[in-house]
Parts: C-alpha cells; structure tokens; sequence
C-alpha cells in the first residue's frame, strides 16, 4: 500500500528507454554547455559527489538554466541529489521544477526513505503548479544492506521508474574491489526486482570509473545486455556511445527476430504456437523475445 502523499500519485508514464545516461556536474559550465551534444538519452546534473561541499550552493542556483543547455536536444533531465537530510531538502527545494524528468537518489537502503522523498517532492509540486508524479525516481543501490529490501525498495513508489547498482559504493561498503566476481551477484539482484517491478535495469558488471579501455567497456555492456539490463550510467562523454551501441539490437538480432515473427504468423494460420525454424524449437517465451527486440529497433 502506498502511503500519505504517494497515494494520490497515479503515474501513467511508460518506462523511458535510457540506453545511456551521462552524469555531469551541475557547477562545471563548460561540461552543463556542451552535455546536448554527447548523444546520451539522458542528462544527469549532478549535485552530489562530483560537486564539492563549497560549490553545491552554486550549482543548486543554476540548475534551471542548467535543465533549459541540458535538455536542447530532447535528451531526459534527471538530477542526482545528495543522502543527507539538510542537503537534500535544499537539493529538492531547487530541483523540483519544470523540465525536470526524474530525480537519481543515492545510496537508496529501504522503501521509507523513497516515501519520505516522494512525499516532499509531491508537497513541492502541488505548491508549484507542476503535474503530479511527474518527476520519477532511479534508485542507486550502493550498500549491501539495501540488498535485503529490493523488492519493497523497487514498489515503494509509483515514482520508481529505474534502479542502478552503484559499482564504487557498493564495493567500498563491503571492503572489496569493484571487479566482476563481487558485482555480479548484486548486479543480477538488482536486475531481477527492477524487472519484477517493471522497472528499468541498468548497469553493467564492473566499475563505472573505468572508461579508457573502451574494448573491456563495449564487452561489459554487451554482456550486460544479454543478462538483461537496458541501459547504462556513464560518468564519461565516452562511454556514451559504446553505451548506445551495446544496449541496441544488433542487425544479426533483428534479422533474427524478423524472421520468428513472420514463422510466428504462418504458424499460428495453421494452429500451431510453436514451430522449428532453422533447426530450433520456437515456442512463445522465444516469440515474446523477438518482439520485445523488434520493438527496442522502432525506440533507437
């Protein structure tokens, strides 16, 4: 059940298709001038830790003509806001505004807290003459504790939209490395209560800081698809590309897909739900997936 202000949070929207979200940092102007240009679905103005203590204030003050360079090129606006309470509330104060497509809120360890926040952020938008709901939420999950509460997290809110495992955090606050044997398992956790909760996926298995090997990224992110997730976070103008390659069909695969929907449709006018094509079995889940493909190459 939802509760207080969320209740009357119905949120109609469909899920976005973020194969790529690029964080910036809102108090750098060159960065915030040129971030329409790199190609990402969406901008992420960042207000928390690329932002240092002493230029937070500044960077809250130019979020809305931040929001108007970022969003030039249709990409989505979101706004990661910092954990604490104080920071948070003036955070939320300058955040919640127009333009504004989904607030990134760190370290997310229990549904309460989601509450909490959508709670004020549904009294600013009221007082604000915005839509109600519109603003959603991407969950970062970075503490091995949050791990335990995924699926409430993921429900907490119609404002979920999306949930990101966050590599460095998660590593440090369990002592190890960011490195494949330790992400996997958290990464795979993730993915399964987003999907249950018809959230978005993203993420890859691996740390976010390493973009100059850019063959090690485009397999991580290939790899990452093929478990699953849709898309990426990406702390680098690089790995934006690699991200929208990686999280996109690929001609093989639509050719692929081509292929079963029209087996699929010669097989259901004689009665049969599933068919062999090529030598292998088709059968609805495999038909469902061709689909679901076809449909990602009509969102590119």
């Amino acid at each position: 059940m939802f509760k207080d202000a969320s209740q009357a949070v119905e949120s109609t929207m469909s899920v976005p298709r973020w194969k790529s979200l690029l964080f910036v940092p809102a108090h750098v102007p060159r960065f915030v001038e040129t971030a329409h240009e790199r190609g990402a679905n969406g901008v992420i103005l960042d207000l928390e830790d690329s932002v240092p203590q002493d230029k937070k204030g500044e960077a809250r003050r130019q979020l809305p003509e931040s929001v108007a360079k970022v969003g030039r090129n249709g990409a989505s606006v979101l706004v990661r806001v910092n954990r604490s309470l104080r920071a948070l509330a003036a955070d939320l104060d300058s955040a919640v505004i127009s333009g504004i497509d989904a607030l990134v809120l760190p370290k997310t360890d229990s549904a309460e807290w989601v509450l909490e926040v959508a709670n004020a952020v549904s009294e600013l938008e009221r007082e604000r003459n915005l839509a109600p709901g519109g603003i959603r939420f991407l969950a970062q999950i970075e503490t091995p504790g949050a791990l335990q509460r995924l699926a409430a997290i993921a429900s907490a809110d119609p404002r979920m939209v999306a949930m990101a495992l966050g590599p460095e955090d998660f590593s440090a606050a369990v002592g190890g490395a960011p490195e494949f044997d330790l992400l996997l398992a958290p990464n795979l956790s993730v993915l399964f209560a987003a999907r249950a909760a018809g959230l978005l996926p993203l993420g890859f298995v691996g740390s976010i800081g390493e973009f100059s090997d850019t063959h090690k990224l485009r397999e991580a992110a290939v790899h990452a698809r093929r478990l699953g997730f849709a898309g990426a976070l990406a702390i680098h103008p690089t790995q934006v590309a690699i991200f929208n390659e990686a999280f996109s069909p690929s001609a093989q695969e639509l050719e692929w897909a081509h292929q079963v929907v029209a087996a699929e449709h010669d097989a259901a006018t004689r009665g049969r739900s599933a068919f062999s094509l090529n030598g292998k079995m088709i059968d609805p889940p495999v038909v469902r997936r061709a689909h679901e493909i076809s449909a990602l190459a009509s969102n590119n």
